[in-house]
This record gives C-alpha cells, sequence and structure tokens, in this order.
C-alpha cells in the first residue's frame, strides 16, 4: 500500500473509531501506522486533529488532510531530510487572533502555525488548519489549506510576499 492509501485508510479507521465513541487517540495506532505518521513528519495528536475535526464539523475533509499531509511530507522529506524538530510554537508564543499583517488580520498567525506545520514545530495543542484556519482562508480568497502551505513554503521567511499573494486573490 501506497502511503496516501495507509493514510486514508487510517483516517477512515479512526473516524470510525472516533464515532463509536472512542475518542482516546493515542489507542488508534499500530506500529506500522506509527511508522507511517513518522515518514510524514507527523505526530499522532496531529493526525487526530484533523479525524476530529471532520467528525465534529465536516471539515477539513478526508482527502483535504491528504493534501495538507503530502505537503508535509515533501518539506520534511527534502528541506528537512527526514529530521524531526520539537515543538516549539506554543499558545503562549504565537500571534494573537488580533494581530494583523499589511493590514490583513489573522495573517500572522496562520503564518507561524503554518511554518509550524512544515517545519513540525507545532505544540499538540495548536492545530494548521483549525476552524479560525479555515475561515481565514476562505473569507480571503477560498484557499486550500496544502496551497497556503505551499505558498508559505515558496515565500521562505518573506511575509510581504505571503500578504501580496492573499491581497491579489
Amino acid at each position: 500500500m501506497t502511503w496516501n492509501d495507509h493514510f486514508l485508510h487510517l483516517f477512515d479507521r479512526c473516524v470510525k473509531r472516533y464515532r463509536n465513541g472512542d475518542k482516546t487517540y493515542t489507542s488508534y495506532y499500530d506500529d506500522e501506522d506509527i511508522e507511517l505518521l513518522r515518514a510524514i513528519g507527523y505526530r499522532s495528536r496531529e493526525f487526530f486533529d484533523f479525524v476530529e475535526d471532520w467528525c465534529d464539523e465536516g471539515a477539513p475533509s478526508p482527502t483535504d488532510a491528504l493534501l495538507v499531509a503530502a505537503v508535509r511530507r515533501d518539506y520534511f522529506n527534502v528541506v528537512l531530510k527526514g529530521e524531526i524538530a520539537q515543538p516549539t510554537i506554543t499558545r503562549d508564543n504565537i500571534p494573537t487572533f488580533g494581530d494583523t499583517l499589511d493590514g490583513i488580520p489573522y495573517l500572522p498567525r496562520i503564518l507561524a502555525k503554518a511554518r509550524g506545520k512544515l517545519l513540525g514545530e507545532l505544540d499538540p495543542d495548536l492545530m494548521y488548519g483549525c476552524g479560525g484556519d479555515r475561515k481565514f482562508l476562505r473569507e480571503n480568497g477560498d484557499i486550500h489549506p496544502a496551497d497556503f502551505l505551499r505558498h508559505v513554503w515558496a515565500a521562505g521567511d518573506d511575509d510581504a510576499a505571503v500578504a501580496k499573494w492573499i491581497k491579489s486573490r
């Protein structure tokens, strides 16, 4: 099975468990699943957050979660050379919901989360692609979370380039 098929199969299994009332995600994964998550640069909670939001909010869809994972996997393997980072971006040091960049509210926060997602540095209590992120992306040109990640990757540290792209939409 290819990684993407395994990802979607695991997603479906986790959704069934969650909908059956099992919300103890730490018991969702066998050794093969843990290896898949490691190979794409994911943590178990990170994967679970997509399952939970899908079950509770109807978004992001399993294919949306897969596309986000594909960007993270590419970055993890190409840029980070498979090196796993420790979470350093926490609720205490991330921009607030009201912070602005070039007049765009929330942009500093989602930029920090996107970069943290790419680098694998998001604390388990933070999720790239949460409801607030999805609202921002929807209201700023109906941007797919995976496309935003790719633009952030391409822009590097150039916040102005991301703001310009957002405004052009």
